[in-house]
């Protein structure tokens, strides 16, 4: 169940923030994005590319991050369709970002495909990350685009 919904400017209640403490969390915010990009009326393609960047981006914040938050929003941008994924976690930080978006890079048992896969999926991708501090992946995905 999402944490909170809150409303934009318009008075549309469009963003919604869900916990990543467990497993189970990671599939409710697969379900929850699936979801999103229904009512956001994304391409099945589309979708397949939002929901795989989040779970990507979900997992490494439960794995490396210990934890943390989902929280998708609908966006309208001249008549276009988006959602915007922030994924949040109070983790480490990454060492070395530039490394850590090449393919092949990993720091534990996966493919390396994570956050570069994840970037590529979306049209706008930023990534902020302090030592000690954690992370923040804001990723945008765009309709049609």
């Amino acid at each position: 169940m999402p944490a909170n919904d809150t409303a934009d400017r318009d008075g549309n209640a469009d963003r919604t923030v869900h916990e990543v403490r467990t497993e189970e969390d990671l599939l409710t915010v697969r379900h929850a994005v699936r979801a999103a990009t229904l009512r956001a009326g994304f391409s099945i393609v589309d979708q397949t590319r939002v929901v795989t960047a989040a779970s990507e981006l979900a997992r490494n914040a439960y794995i490396h991050g210990g934890g943390g938050s989902v929280t998708i929003e609908h966006l309208t941008l001249g008549g276009n369709a988006g959602l915007r994924l922030t994924v949040d976690d109070n983790g480490p930080g990454i060492r070395d970002v530039d490394a850590a978006l090449t393919d092949g890079f990993t720091t534990g048992a996966g493919l390396g495909h994570g956050l570069g896969g994840a970037r590529r999926l979306m049209n706008d991708f930023e990534l902020h990350t302090s030592s000690g501090q954690g992370t923040t992946v804001i990723a945008t995905r765009w309709a049609g685009r």
